[in-house]
C-alpha cells in the first residue's frame, strides 16, 4: 500500500495545501470526500473559530482530514488543544517549530506532518517524530523558502526516512509523476484546489488565476525574510514599495494580511492578495475538489502507462 495513503488514512495521496483563509472546512471536506486529504487552515483564527471549522468538516465528511497550524500564531497552544479535544487524526504544521507540541500531539495518537523547506530542518523534524515531512518548492503559492522543488525533492528523499510529500509547482499528473520520480510517496497542491469549485474565492480571484501566464506571479517579502509567492496586481507593486522602504515584518505582514482578507471576502483581485504559485499558468479550468484529486491521479497513471498502485 501506498505510505501516504497507509499514514494518514486516504485512498490517494493527494494533500490539500492549508491556505490561510481559503482552506475552510467546507474545501477540506470536498478534498477528504473526493480520496484525498483536506486541510483546514488554523492561520489567523481564534482556537473557538478552529473548532467551529472542524465541527463543520466532520459534519460534511466521514473520512480523514487535517488541521494546519500556523505556529508563529500566539494562540497556537489554545488551538493544538482544540486539535487534540476535537479527536483531530493529522496535523501539518509551518511558519516554526511544533516541538513544544510534539509530545501532547503524539500521545493523541495525532499525525504529524511539518511543512520544511530544507534537509537540515526536514532532518530535525524526523528525530522530533514527525510521521512525514511536507517539502515545497519555491514555484508554490504563499509562503515559501528558496529552493527550487526539482533540487529540494530529491534531496529531502535521501535525508529522511520517514514518508516525503511533494509540494510546489504540482497542477496535473505529469507534476505528481515527477514527485514520485524524486522519490515523493505522495503530494500537495495548493493553488489548483484554491479555485475550486468548494473554495470560499469569488469568480475574480478564480478568473485572476485561469488568465494568468508562466510569469504572472512575483515573490514579496524576500528580504524580510518572510516571501511569499503572490499574482502581479496592485498590492503586489505596494508590498514591493514597503520593501524597498524596508518597513518592519509586522508592519509588511500587517498589509499583507489585509490584502488576502480583501480578496478572499470581497473577491477584490487589484488591492487584494491573491496567493498563487507559478503552476497557475496551466491551470485553466475550476473543477469540483474531489475531481481534481481524481483527474491528478488519472493523469499521472496515464503518463505512466499504467496503473499506480495505491492498496
Amino acid at each position: 500500500m501506498n505510505e501516504v495513503c497507509k499514514l494518514l488514512d486516504i485512498k490517494y495521496p493527494v494533500v490539500q495545501g492549508a491556505m490561510q483563509e481559503v482552506a475552510t472546512a467546507e474545501l477540506a471536506a470536498a478534498v477528504s470526500n473526493g480520496g484525498g486529504l483536506g486541510i483546514i487552515a488554523a492561520g489567523g483564527k481564534t482556537a473557538e473559530q478552529v473548532r467551529a471549522e472542524i465541527q463543520k468538516a466532520k459534519k460534511l465528511t466521514k473520512n480523514t482530514f487535517a488541521v494546519n497550524l500556523m505556529l508563529m500564531d500566539p494562540n497556537t497552544p489554545e488551538v493544538v488543544k482544540v486539535v487534540i479535544d476535537e479527536g483531530v487524526k493529522v496535523v501539518t504544521t509551518g511558519a516554526g517549530t511544533p516541538k513544544p507540541y510534539m509530545k501532547d500531539l503524539k500521545a493523541a495518537g495525532i499525525k504529524v506532518c511539518p511543512v520544511i523547506p530544507n534537509v537540515k530542518i526536514a532532518k530535525k523534524m524526523e528525530e522530533m517524530g514527525a510521521d512525514a515531512v511536507i517539502a515545497e518548492g519555491m514555484e508554490g503559492g504563499g509562503h515559501i523558502g528558496v529552493l527550487t522543488s526539482q533540487t529540494l525533492w530529491p534531496q529531502i528523499a535521501d535525508a529522511v526516512s520517514i514518508p516525503l510529500i511533494a509540494a510546489g509547482g504540482i497542477g496535473d499528473g505529469r507534476g505528481v509523476v515527477n514527485a514520485f520520480v524524486a522519490g515523493a510517496k505522495g503530494v500537495q497542491c495548493g493553488t489548483i484546489f484554491s479555485i475550486s469549485k468548494e473554495s470560499p474565492v469569488g469568480n475574480n480571484w478564480r478568473k485572476l488565476v485561469i488568465d494568468a501566464t508562466d510569469t504572472s506571479t512575483v515573490v514579496a517579502g524576500a528580504t524580510i525574510k518572510d516571501a511569499s509567492r503572490i499574482i502581479k496586481n496592485n498590492i503586489a507593486s505596494k508590498l514591493t514599495e514597503l520593501e524597498l522602504d524596508q518597513v518592519s515584518r509586522d508592519e509588511f505582514n500587517s498589509v499583507m494580511n489585509e490584502g488576502l482578507r480583501n480578496a478572499v471576502q470581497k473577491d477584490d483581485v487589484e488591492d487584494g492578495l491573491v496567493f498563487s504559485g507559478q503552476i497557475s499558468g496551466m491551470i485553466h479550468e475550476s473543477l469540483p475538489a474531489g475531481e481534481i484529486v481524481k483527474k491528478l491521479m488519472d493523469e499521472a497513471q496515464a503518463v505512466l502507462g499504467k496503473k499506480i498502485e495505491l492498496i
